[in-house]
């Protein structure tokens, strides 16, 4: 299989460097409110690309430049003949600047403007929000809160600009109170927090436009993180050599299934399986043999009753996944022991994590993988799931830097941090919030790493396979009901693009 490169992926940005770029854009010799006048026709082509056949539009400004955006976006909707009611959340004369320039272009177009207050009522057919740009720091509060509420409780779509006001341009997470968009359409740089955290549930639709700025022509402002994408899967599956054999393809021991837990490490067997593993041998408790044979007898079953038994497996293998079912009592704490003292790489997922946490908590390894949910990853910091969630790009870094190897934090918009830099996976569904799925992927990684070698592009892939899987599986008959094995067979059409 080829390299992967991230020359093709989207960069993101954290708020202070579109700043950085906005500034040195301007300093390049683009005028500030010429800058402000393209977001701004940027934004209302966004507006009318989806809603068409709106005849009028209720447009919120703030007291900044994102304010003056929906300023001039209010403008130009007067001149395309919508009706537009436009609110500000401060007196046009006490605003500075290019947002001043821009509320007045917009009262010289003819659109009105009325100053916020509680019992405003909203006459537009889609709402527009330039509240809160990407400055936000502290909790949303006082009249931009009560608007923000008012926006949300409208039952109309809403336009977000730049990013929907409350929510925080650098780790997702809700300040407050925060606008739940159908559309954000974002500006210069894509940031970070519209992708991961709480924001899949605010963002709707993401439409980045860079107003041509180049962004990654400054190579002193290296990006954050990158944006996983599907072009991907063309990239790294490439034909297979007509003379390969089961030899070349890898072997993937999986680990774990204490008894009354085998169905976590069937699933991640078959799952590795499936994403094209030469071999995939499973190491579980003797009352899970018949099942796995019954389930999928191309996966080689050994009972093992403890780590004695369990010892000499690993080395013959090119990957281990430990931790699904593994259980976290006397059996489970020597499995993973004996994987551990294996120099093969390793993927850890479920109770080995937390058995990491509690038995190996000054354990690093640069060859494996690492797949907490944020609770575990609480557990693996020591710290709370609010403090993980609260900044879930800083979380994923911190694991990667106390743990070493590459981690993967699940969840809403999932991460990868790796030495390679940190990668944000935008596909997924809530469908995936049933039991299994991680062990899915941890099958799946084990497979691509067998196959690959390489532990961080495998983990890029197998993160973004798991995730546009289950929207496939999604998209086919709908998200309740959606379960872990499921994925597999989809998971195998993208892999053979």
């Amino acid at each position: 299989m080829s390299r992967l490169s991230t020359s093709t992926l989207r960069p993101l940005y954290k708020a202070a460097q579109v700043r950085e770029l906005d500034r040195r854009t301007i300093e390049g010799g683009i005028d500030g409110f010429a800058l402000m006048q393209r977001a701004a026709s940027s934004a209302w082509h966004s507006f009318r690309s989806r809603w068409p056949q709106a005849r009028s539009v209720t447009v919120f400004c703030g007291s900044g430049n994102n304010g003056g955006d929906g300023h001039v976006l209010a403008a130009l909707a007067m001149q395309s003949g919508l009706k537009v009611q436009r609110i500000s959340l401060k007196p046009l004369e006490e605003l500075k600047d290019d947002a001043f320039r821009a509320a007045q272009l917009a009262s010289q177009a003819g659109v009105g403007c009325e100053e916020w207050h509680p019992s405003i009522v909203l006459t537009g057919e889609v709402i527009v929000d330039a509240l809160l740009g990407t400055g936000l720091n502290g909790e949303v509060s006082g009249r931009y809160r009560r608007a923000i509420e008012l926006i949300n409780s409208a039952s109309r779509p809403i336009l977000s600009i730049d990013i929907p006001s409350g929510l925080a341009a650098d780790t997702g997470a809700v300040l407050g109170v925060a606008v739940e968009a159908a559309c954000t359409v974002t500006f210069i740089g894509d940031k970070i927090g519209l992708h991961t955290g709480d924001a899949p549930a605010y963002t709707g639709e993401i439409d980045f436009r860079p107003l041509s700025v180049k962004a990654q022509a400054f190579f002193d402002i290296p990006p954050t993180a990158w944006r996983l994408d599907d072009a991907l899967l063309s990239e790294a599956f490439t034909p297979r050599s007509r003379t390969s054999h089961k030899g070349r393809m890898g072997h993937v021991l999986v680990m774990g299934g204490a008894s009354g837990f085998g169905g976590a490490a069937l699933l991640a067997s078959q799952a590795a399986a499936r994403l094209g593993a030469g071999k995939v041998s499973l190491a579980t408790s003797a009352e899970h043999i018949t099942a796995s044979l019954v389930r999928c007898p191309e996966v080689m079953a050994h009972a093992v009753r403890g780590g004695a038994e369990a010892s000499e497996l690993p080395e013959q293998s090119d990957v281990v996944v430990v931790g699904p079912g593994l259980g976290q009592a006397a059996w489970g704490q020597a499995i993973l022991q004996s994987a551990l003292q294996a120099s093969v790489p390793l993927v850890v997922d479920a109770d080995g994590l937390t058995l990491l946490a509690r038995h190996w908590p000054d354990l690093r390894r640069d060859d494996w993988v690492l797949t907490p949910h944020p609770g575990e990853a609480a557990r693996l910091l020591g710290c709370s799931v609010e403090d993980v969630q609260s900044d879930r790009p800083a979380a994923a870094q911190a694991l990667q830097r106390a743990w070493g190897g590459v981690v993967i934090l699940k969840g809403a918009g999932s991460l990868v941090a790796g030495p390679g830099g940190l990668m944000v996976c935008p596909y997924g569904n809530p469908g995936m919030a049933s039991g299994g799925m991680g062990d899915a992927l941890s099958g799946m990684l084990g497979a691509l790493i067998a196959q690959r070698g390489d532990i961080e592009a495998s983990a890029w892939l197998g993160t973004l396979v798991h995730a546009l899987a289950a929207d496939r599986a999604a998209a086919a008959f709908g998200e309740r009901g959606l379960l872990a094995s499921d994925l597999a067979s989809y998971a195998r059409e993208l892999i053979n693009p």
